[in-house]
């Protein structure tokens, strides 16, 4: 008789990237499965909306890199592990991941890891590093991006023991992501906040303000899209917070100033409730210059029925039909940039109502989170088997 499944996830921190979102869907479905659900985690926003009667949280330092708390980390995990008889221990991370490597080596719990994204390296000793992630029973790559990342940079750590590779798609909560739950009310207090003209066409660039991102890139787009003779009436959104990365925002809103486009580009700090960004936009960028793990900008605007733009490099590639829910441009190109926005500005509105509506059809078939959940549930139970 297979014993009851117990999965105990360990993250850095509860936030609201990929990785976090992930790891608290999966917390709650297995919940609803008849398993035991844990999460240790240092802290973060997320936190306070996991349902504590369903999922067992624990407090620790695991989102530090210092080899004494990594050995602290692992010991704690080990009781845990022992004293509510986990099977599975699945981590997100690197640093967690040697904690967990060592905590499963003295006890009898599945070791899993899932790649939430590319760990590049320039010396051995930072790959050795990163290897704690191919080092598992089970690892769980997040696109065909990502696993062929492990294949060229890691397949040797696979060859010391019989170890399990495959891609299980990151997924999102559809229903939350679903332009027909969004509020009126909602939108309307969003419009009035970030003081948007709702008569011109909404380009929104959601993403964390950095260089790799592609701000300046989107930027040079719109620079080139506003000297158009023919084009409607546009507002660009980058939407995004810098993240101590002063200077860099500076470098952006002195590019706006630049180009005199102080009343086309508005900067948007964060948004609680993406949807609602989302509901108020007519098109999404994502202009990333060096490859996305997952992408997963490009799949919640698929699933709120938007059209997206996006660098034809790394997991948006996998996300987007090209030229069905969205167009996919020569990542740095700008000009190939400027006509692809060019192209959806000037569409025709039921075009472009029907671009959106593929796109959430791609999304609700590939990228759900329910079939994330499923996926990985599934394999957890073949690994007791």
């Amino acid at each position: 008789m297979q014993k009851k499944i117990k999965v105990l996830q360990v993250i850095p921190r509860l936030g609201y990237g990929g990785a976090e979102t992930g790891c608290y869907d999966l917390a709650h479905f297995l919940s609803e499965r008849d398993c035991k659900s844990f999460i240790i985690t240092s802290g973060g926003p997320l936190l306070k909306f996991i349902k504590k009667n369903k999922v067992k949280v624990f407090k620790l330092p695991v989102h530090s890199k210092n080899p004494i708390l990594i050995l602290l980390n692992a010991i704690m995990i080990t009781f845990i592990i022992i004293f509510y008889n986990i099977t599975i221990v699945h981590a997100r991370s690197r640093a967690p991941a040697w904690s967990c490597l060592i905590a499963t080596k003295f006890t009898t719990a599945k070791f899993v890891t899932t790649f939430h994204g590319t760990y590049n390296f320039n010396n051995k000793v930072k790959k050795f590093y990163n290897s704690i992630m191919a080092k598992s029973n089970l690892v769980i790559a997040g696109s065909n991006f990502i696993f062929s990342h492990i294949n060229e940079n890691y397949r040797e750590f696979f060859l010391e023991k019989k170890r399990k590779l495959l891609v299980i798609y990151r997924g999102i909560n559809t229903d939350y992501f679903n332009p027909r739950n969004v509020s009126k009310p909602k939108i309307d207090f969003l419009v009035n906040e970030w003081k948007v003209n709702r008569d011109n066409f909404i380009i929104l660039m959601p993403g964390r303000l950095t260089n790799w991102k592609g701000q300046k890139l989107f930027i040079e787009a719109i620079r080139l899209l506003s000297l158009k003779d023919d084009i409607k009436n546009f507002t660009a959104i980058i939407l995004g917070d810098e993240q101590g990365r002063n200077v860099y925002k500076k470098q952006l809103m002195g590019l706006v100033e630049k180009y005199r486009l102080s009343k086309t580009v508005k900067f948007i700090n964060s948004c609680n409730e993406m949807p609602v960004a989302y509901k108020i936009a007519n098109l999404v960028v994502s202009a990333s210059i060096e490859p996305e793990a997952f992408g997963r900008v490009s799949v919640e605007a698929q699933s709120m029925c938007l059209p997206i733009i996006a660098s034809n490099i790394g997991g948006s590639r996998e996300t987007i039909i090209n030229e069905k829910t969205g167009l996919l441009f020569d990542s740095g190109k700008v000009e190939m940039l400027t006509d692809a926005l060019y192209k959806f500005v000037n569409m025709d509105d039921k075009i472009l109502h029907s671009t959106g509506l593929q796109g959430r059809k791609n999304i609700l078939k590939k990228f759900d989170v329910e079939k994330m959940c499923n996926s990985t549930f599934t394999e957890y139970k073949k690994l007791l088997q």
